[in-house]
């Protein structure tokens, strides 16, 4: 279902003409208000007058999660605080927090494109949304929530966690559409199975998963285990949280709002631009963010564009789904290894659930890696012979799909910690 025809479907001469006025208006304005952009452009020599078209973006400089944090926490916004009424920041595990700003406008458009996100999975003003995303300075909840006020749906806002009564809830509100991260919708419909409630037969239809690479199998998985849709929702604090775009029901590639974020694939050792189908880093410019206004921000995800148009309709600009992180990728003895590629291999196996850890250490100096998988409860009778078999098939499918030899150890089931949030895939013990 199309939310907004009009924008979603745009001629692609008209949605030009659009991309490029926002896109000077956006220059003009960071070019007057943020001293970092500013002081940037001046290094590399481009004025707002040099920004003709939308083709002139490759001009500008990019935007780091570095800088970002180099301006924590108020330097990259571009309009006063009493201007701002919600203020979002990324977890800051890794340093100091990435900080977005909102205006009026700002949540405003942000209602907007999760409209148009959650219409992809066939929201209505007759859904009933369970939000098992986080609230509060992660934008997951609050994104999901605005959305699903936008459209009209009634809106359960219970957040992360409590996870028996998640689904104790599920079956008294008879929710139908669940938003949560993928390895949390597994992990859900694992403690419905031990409480006896089989998820297939309660009112879900649909759900927006995102937060964390999953795969095409991981998607088959949940399909199968909790009777549903299940579609592709991304996004990212620095943007505006979730809403940058989704799957429709093709599951063809995500959809970006690119009426509001301009998509850009680069090459992450040299910036050059790559054309559509090569695989590369998203680039995204914020074309009308007042609060937090980004110039072509490097996300750091790995993607790629679709060329053609989409079954569905929409005319807007579709990447595939993440394939992983450029600083989540591991490099072992020079191969590229993303954790998404070995969860394509685990969910096709039977025996085995669909947790994993991925181990990486250092012995001498060689790197090692081994993935710890769960068994399933229905092998763990099976004799040694029959376990050494099975870690042997996952481990050729492995060194397989990787051309990198792996160890593979099985693990009894629930051993390996369960997240309500992004799942932990990899531990990494080497002292680089």
């Amino acid at each position: 279902m199309i939310w907004n025809e009009e924008r979603e479907t745009m001629a692609d001469g008209k949605k030009k003409e659009l991309q490029t006025d926002l896109l000077r208006a956006l220059i003009e304005r960071v070019y007057e208000k943020i001293p970092f952009y500013k002081k940037r452009m001046d290094e590399i020599g481009v004025k707002p007058s040099d920004i003709h078209s939308i083709e002139d973006i490759v001009k500008l400089p990019f935007t780091t999660k570095n800088d970002l944090r180099e301006n924590y926490p108020f330097g990259m916004f571009a309009v006063p605080l009493s201007e701002v009424e919600e203020i979002h920041t990324s977890s800051g595990t890794t340093g100091k927090p990435v900080v977005g700003g909102y205006t009026k406008n700002d949540i405003e458009m942000w209602s907007e494109v999760m409209a148009r996100c959650m219409s992809a999975s066939g929201t209505t003003k007759d859904d009933i949304v369970q939000n098992a995303y986080g609230y509060g300075l992660f934008t997951g909840g609050l994104g999901v929530h605005y959305g699903a006020r936008k459209i009209g749906a009634t809106i359960i806002p219970i957040s992360g966690g409590n996870t028996k009564r998640q689904i104790m809830i599920m079956q008294d509100f008879k929710s139908t559409i669940l938003t949560c991260t993928p390895s949390y919708s597994l992990y859900l419909a694992e403690v419905a199975e031990e409480m006896g409630v089989d998820l297939k037969k309660l009112p879900l239809k649909a759900g927006n998963f995102g937060a964390e690479p999953w795969s095409n199998n991981m998607r088959r998985e949940i399909e199968s285990r909790l009777g549903i849709m299940a579609l592709d929702i991304y996004g990212l604090t620095e943007i505006i949280g979730p809403g940058v775009g989704n799957e429709c029901e093709y599951k063809n590639g995500v959809h970006i709002c690119d009426d509001y974020f301009y998509p850009e694939i680069i090459n992450p050792e040299t910036g050059e631009v790559l054309p559509p189908g090569e695989v590369g880093e998203l680039v995204i410019t914020t074309l009308t963010r007042e609060a937090t206004p980004l110039l072509r921000y490097r996300t750091r995800d790995i993607t790629s564009i679709i060329p053609g148009k989409c079954e569905c309709g929409r005319t807007s600009t579709r990447i595939q789904r993440i394939m992983g992180r450029t600083d989540d990728m591991l490099i072992i003895r020079g191969v590229n290894v993303f954790p998404s590629q070995i969860e394509e291999v685990l969910v096709d196996i039977e025996g085995v659930e669909p947790h994993y850890q991925i181990i990486v250490d250092r012995v001498g100096a060689l790197d090692v890696i081994e993935v710890q998988v769960e068994m399933n409860e229905n092998i763990l009778s099976d004799e040694i012979k029959d376990l050494e078999w099975l870690e042997n098939r996952i481990k050729d499918e492995i060194e397989s799909m990787l051309g990198l030899k792996v160890g593979v150890k099985l693990v009894e089931p629930k051993t390996i910690a369960r997240s309500e949030g992004k799942a932990k895939r990899v531990i990494d013990k080497r002292k680089i």
